[in-house]
């Protein structure tokens, strides 16, 4: 007898909450309010659902043409670009919306997860050029030429930043000095190797013009380290060992 009285009260249950979320279904179903740009849809589900088969990427571009995305609203009118920011949409490599997005808002209790773009939904060939997408920062840093993003960051996080000096010079032996020796007036764009004891500029002129290397304006060309010595890359006296430099 209690086992009968136990499934009638399963029963009821369902049944109640059924009728629930046929007469209430925003607040038995929704996982929240949408977000503001939609909020006209709030009682329109199958204008974004498909009953039992959930949120469709297809219908999202009913409305959201990836041509004009970031570029137009949905209305046709041009969208101002904040600065440092740029439409990327056109170049992903497939149409899953919900892969990054989210119209619905969780309960407050529940906190609101965030979604963060994957450059995984990029074709391999944009992945690795970034200035399609980014702007470089107006740093003397980032405006030299020779600089390439992935050298110092990474797809999965853009901070920290992981400058590895020693493919540009190795700074060993006496060369472990402050940025500002190399680098004057923070200029990480320029460098001099000009200023030390040992390396004034009637010195050096002389030392390069007896093996008669002319072209020695840019001394990382030669010289990678203390201890790499014998010019390369072109100039003039290629092999030469500058042993008492």
């Amino acid at each position: 007898m209690t086992r009968h009285w136990v499934l009638w009260l399963v029963a009821a249950n369902l049944a109640v909450l059924v009728a629930l979320a046929v007469v209430y279904p925003t607040a038995m179903v929704s996982p929240g309010p949408l977000i503001a740009a939609h909020h006209d849809l709030a009682t329109a589900c199958f204008s974004c659902h498909t009953p039992f088969r959930g949120a469709a990427a297809a219908k999202c571009a009913s409305c959201h043409q990836a041509a004009d995305i970031g570029k137009r609203t949905t209305k046709g009118i041009p969208v101002t670009v904040a600065s440092g920011k740029t439409a990327f949409h056109q170049a992903l490599a497939g149409r899953d919306c919900m892969a990054c997005h989210t119209d619905h808002a969780l309960p407050a209790f529940a906190g609101r997860p965030r979604t963060e773009f994957s450059h995984a939904l990029l074709p391999v060939s944009v992945q690795a050029d970034c200035a399609s997408c980014h702007t470089a920062p107006a740093t003397s840093f980032h405006r030299a030429p020779v600089a390439q993003c992935k050298q110092c960051h990474t797809t999965s996080r853009w901070k920290p930043a992981s400058f590895e000096h020693g493919k540009f010079f190795a700074l060993d032996g006496d060369h472990n000095t402050p940025c500002a020796t190399c680098h004057v007036g923070g200029d990480t764009n320029t460098y001099t190797c000009y200023g030390c004891h040992e390396h004034q500029v009637a010195g050096i002129t002389a030392k390069h013009t007896r093996k008669g290397i002319r072209d020695f304006t840019n001394c990382v060309a030669c010289h990678r380290s203390a201890k790499e010595r014998s010019g390369h890359g072109g100039r003039a006296g290629e092999g030469h060992s500058d042993g008492d430099d």
